[in-house]
């Protein structure tokens, strides 16, 4: 039995746009896959020539003096940075959602105009600000100032998802005698997981890629953080290709991590918080 013309057009559509997307996919993949030979090729070169692998980079990399401590230095800077930045949207986030009052309106619209300014703009008065503190070459500098940058953004977030959270779970919990912060505790940010994870994720991805402050801010080999270390790898009259893609690789290894764990949480998060915001 002969197949319709429609069906037959149908099918064909659906296989251009399978093909499409395949390709698609092989571009998006292709830097990360050249990366990830480089890590594993003898050499600095990004000539590749040779088919032997080895772990001489990562090797390399992971007994370099103060790798170590420059992990622990990212890893203490993004997680302190996601706690402070997760605790403060959350508060800002419910009061502008659930609460009226003088400047709200005028605090949602700050928050937004900052956002259009990149954050080197700040460094400057950033700088002046952190050298009055004596905060500089000090890890807690750098957790102040990713946790400034992050908050607005992530209050924007927080703020959109609990609009679409009904009211009516909260009023049927100060019925049965919760407090406004037994409600927030126990009915709202259990019911908000997906929005808390993705502002997490952007709060640790924002500490732990960030460069340009960390190494304006942090003098000392022993302050910096990961993205300070690899960019060492990277000279004026040469690079050194495979340090450079092996730190890579284990650089993005936590972030991978983070996005693998909290998967369940990421496209509720993302396309819930924008239904009302």
């Amino acid at each position: 039995m002969p197949v319709p013309r429609t069906r037959l057009r149908e099918t064909l559509a659906v296989v251009a746009a399978h093909l499409g997307l395949c390709l698609a996919t092989l571009l998006t993949l292709f830097p990360v896959l050249l990366v990830v030979r480089k890590a594993f090729t003898p050499g600095q070169t990004f000539a590749m020539e040779s088919h032997e692998l080895t772990l001489d980079h990562f090797r390399d990399v992971l007994g370099a003096p103060h790798f170590l401590r420059q992990l622990g230095n990212s890893l203490m800077v993004a997680t302190a940075t996601t706690i402070i930045g997760v605790i403060l949207a959350c508060t800002a986030a419910y009061a502008f959602s659930r609460f009226r009052f003088p400047g709200r309106s005028a605090g949602l619209l700050v928050f937004l105009v900052v956002q259009m300014f990149p954050a080197t703009l700040l460094t400057i008065p950033i700088y002046v600000i952190l050298d009055r503190l004596h905060l500089l070459d000090h890890l807690s500098g750098l957790v102040l100032v990713y946790s400034t940058t992050a908050i607005p953004f992530c209050t924007w977030m927080l703020k959109g998802y609990f609009d679409t959270i009904p009211r009516d779970l909260e009023d049927a919990a100060r019925i049965d005698g919760a407090s406004r912060l037994g409600v927030f505790l126990r009915v709202v940010l259990p019911l908000s997981r997906p929005a808390l994870a993705v502002t997490a994720l952007f709060s640790f991805m924002t500490a732990w890629n960030e460069f340009i402050l960390a190494e304006t801010f942090m003098s000392r080999e022993e302050s910096y953080t990961l993205p300070i270390a690899l960019a060492h790898y990277v000279g004026q009259r040469s690079t050194e290709w495979g340090h450079f893609a092996a730190g890579a690789l284990l650089v993005s290894l936590p972030v991978m991590a983070l996005f693998y764990a909290l998967q369940k949480h990421l496209v509720a998060g993302l396309t819930a918080g924008g239904v009302k915001g």
